[in-house]
């Protein structure tokens, strides 16, 4: 499955790696086009509603893609499809398969073709490696992006979002993304960079999120997200939330802190 994440748009945009020696690289993150990455758990209606809100409002053409869960079939609620209709999304669409030939063919993303956002639901994110890598569907997710869309989705529908995954691409390590960080007190990623040392790591809280717009990160939702890259900042202070070793070094970020993920530093509020 060779460099599907980040030809598999969604890392579109967070593929992040060292600063560019040359202008052949303008953003780390989409040019057009926004993601909404999500940690997982329970969410709150504000972080859906700000994905409906960045598809389109109450005209948000979204499909829903409940892959990852590893289900024999899906009705059209999976995913939070559901959530999206009663938020008043207009048109929401569950597309779902395990076959990269159906997923190749043209009847089968038509509902891509008019999409204004695609969200992932979480499970397991070598699920849609598997059934949409190198394939139409995967060309369709990446032109809603490109066409100004949104692309979304927790746990698993956010891991896929980083370079870095087993199962997916191995050549371009450059960031990985983790998720629900407290409610499994997932701080693992530490031993991961250790070994990678280049490598940028973002992990995102249940219940929150990261918007994605060029190369700025916006964190929003109940909690919050982690930057790892070998820096230490918080405006909460030293005092935040259950820290590991201090040999770990990383960026603190709640509701409305923003991060240049190009210039990897925080964007201090003016």
């Amino acid at each position: 499955m060779t460099r599907f994440i980040v030809q598999f748009i969604l890392a579109v945009a967070v593929a992040i790696s060292a600063l560019p020696t040359d202008n052949s690289t303008k953003y780390v993150g989409p040019e057009n086009g926004n993601l909404v990455i999500v940690g997982g758990g329970a969410l709150d209606d504000s972080i859906l509603q700000r994905f409906i809100n960045l598809a389109g409002g109450n005209d948000s053409y979204i499909v829903v893609i409940p892959t990852a869960q590893g289900d024999p079939s899906y009705n059209q609620n999976a995913a939070n499809a559901g959530d999206f209709r009663r938020l008043g999304s207009k048109s929401v669409t569950v597309l779902h398969t395990y076959d990269p030939e159906t997923a190749n063919t043209e009847e089968f993303v038509e509902p891509l073709l008019n999409a204004t956002g695609v969200w992932f639901g979480g499970g397991r994110q070598w699920r849609l490696v598997d059934a949409y890598a190198g394939t139409l569907t995967e060309r369709e997710i990446r032109a809603v992006l490109d066409g100004g869309g949104v692309i979304g989705g927790s746990s698993a529908g956010a891991s896929i979002q980083g370079d870095f995954l087993a199962r997916g691409d191995t050549k371009s390590n450059t960031l990985i993304i983790g998720d629900h960080q407290q409610g499994f007190a997932q701080f693992d990623m530490l031993n991961v960079l250790k070994y990678k040392p280049g490598i940028l790591g973002i992990s995102i809280n249940e219940n929150t999120a990261i918007q994605v717009s060029k190369n700025d990160a916006e964190v929003f939702g109940a909690s919050y997200a982690i930057i790892y890259d070998g820096t230490y900042w918080s405006r909460d202070g030293n005092d935040a939330n259950q820290l590991p070793d201090p040999s770990g070094l990383f960026y603190f970020l709640r509701e409305g802190d923003r991060y240049d993920l190009g210039l990897r530093k925080v964007i201090e509020s003016s």
